[in-house]
């Protein structure tokens, strides 16, 4: 098996496109490939290959157990991010979809990271049938049918989650600040990228339906060094709270200069804002009482999880994050979708592979029950809402330490 050192070498700068074998084949077995295309290279770079770990893990553990007879699955690692962005780079992401697409042995797929990624993804893997199973890409379009020409041109549903989207997310979070945090005022911020307007206008709109009064709205360059005008702006106008809609390379520089210029102020924002990326980046005190919302079930502290969480630190010696589950889901899911077609000696096409994905129904997943409605949409709709309170005990850049889990966020 690889050493995690070897399977993640795509974080320090490896080449867009690797591979990453997993296992050895059987002499009689049928190798089907698996892309997972997330930003390895950049601000979320830590992030993505914790997630990663994720699918790792459930391919191993299928193939060690033969889980699927005549089946390896071979997982092949496509980086979208680069360091001319310095994040994930829509570019690079499409480039590496058609990759996937081209290869006629690639039988589905996990990613990406970041919903940028994700609008520039599906209309290719749209054309080629290859169905993709994101574990974070939660901005609606992409799965909404007001958009399917834009994003799912030959017409079947490629783009799966297995988090909920910020038609949730962003929303819930508004309803968590005016019941919980008793928010009357708010300013909000974007970072330019699909993901952070998405999910700053979902929240602002729901913000303004149940009566926060939203002071201003602004867009933060994620390149730009220095956010201190803008910033300064916001405390002239003295708002209860300040709402982030964005990833780590503006979000971490955020939250620097928001300790410095706005410490009273009420911080909040999507799962952009939760990930080790950001502790690592902004540290402590400046990411102190931050709050940060998932799209997915809260689940790393249950129970029916322990065994899986003492697998993953014996195999890459970090613990999970629930993004992690929601990857290895994801894995889960193509897995049971191949050895559907085995049982029913059918065989294991891209077209084949995407129908069996659309009608997997797993009553008992880590995250709970998994099933897709016809847009790929996952239909548990959960949102779980954080806090980053230091625990000095435990590592600094460790989401599953500094993350203090708070409750679900009220649905819209």
């Amino acid at each position: 098996m690889l050493t995690r050192r070897s399977a993640f070498k795509a974080a320090a700068g490896m080449a867009a496109a690797s591979a990453v074998g997993v296992g050895p084949a059987r002499a009689a077995d049928m190798v089907v490939k698996v892309g997972i295309n997330l930003s390895f290279t950049g601000a979320d770079a830590t992030t993505a290959s914790r997630i990663a770990n994720g699918a790792v893990i459930a391919f191993e553990e299928a193939d060690k157990s033969h889980e699927v007879p005549g089946i390896t699955f071979d997982l092949e690692k496509y980086d979208d991010g680069s360091a001319t962005a310095g994040q994930y780079d829509p570019a690079q992401a499409a480039t590496n979809a058609r990759k996937m697409v081209s290869d006629r042995a690639m039988i589905a797929a996990l990613g990406p990271q970041m919903s940028g990624a994700g609008k520039a993804m599906a209309p290719i893997l749209s054309a080629g049938n290859l169905a993709i199973i994101t574990p974070s890409s939660t901005n609606p379009d992409i799965t909404d049918p007001k958009f399917a020409a834009q994003y799912r041109p030959a017409g079947k549903a490629i783009y799966f989650r297995t988090v909920a989207t910020d038609a949730y997310q962003g929303p819930n979070m508004a309803n968590y600040m005016a019941q919980t945090l008793k928010v009357k005022s708010v300013y909000v911020l974007d970072d330019s990228g699909a993901y952070g307007v998405g999910l700053a206008d979902a929240f602002q709109k729901q913000a303004e339906k149940i009566g926060i009064k939203v002071l201003g709205r602004d867009r933060l360059d994620p390149k730009a060094a220095d956010y201190a005008a803008v910033l300064t702006k916001i405390k002239s106008l003295d708002p209860q709270a300040l709402y982030y809609g964005g990833v780590g390379q503006a979000g971490v520089k955020l939250a620097k200069q928001a300790y410095e210029i706005l410490p009273t102020v009420i911080k909040a924002g999507g799962d952009g804002m939760e990930s080790a990326d950001l502790l690592a980046g902004a540290g402590f005190p400046a990411v102190e009482g931050w709050y940060a919302t998932i799209a997915a079930p809260h689940v790393t502290g249950d129970a029916k999880v322990a065994d899986f969480s003492k697998r993953y630190v014996a195999r890459f010696s970090i613990q999970p994050d629930d993004y992690t589950i929601t990857c290895y889901t994801g894995a889960r899911v193509i897995i049971e979708a191949v050895k559907g077609l085995v049982a029913a000696k059918k065989e294991v096409t891209r077209d084949a592979v995407r129908d069996a994905i659309q009608g997997v129904k797993i009553p008992e997943s880590l995250l709970g029950p998994i099933a897709f409605d016809e847009n790929g949409d996952l239909t548990n709709k959960i949102i779980s809402v954080f806090q980053i309170t230091k625990d000095p005990a435990k590592p600094l850049d460790s989401p599953s330490d500094q993350y203090k889990y708070v409750g679900v966020a009220p649905m819209a």
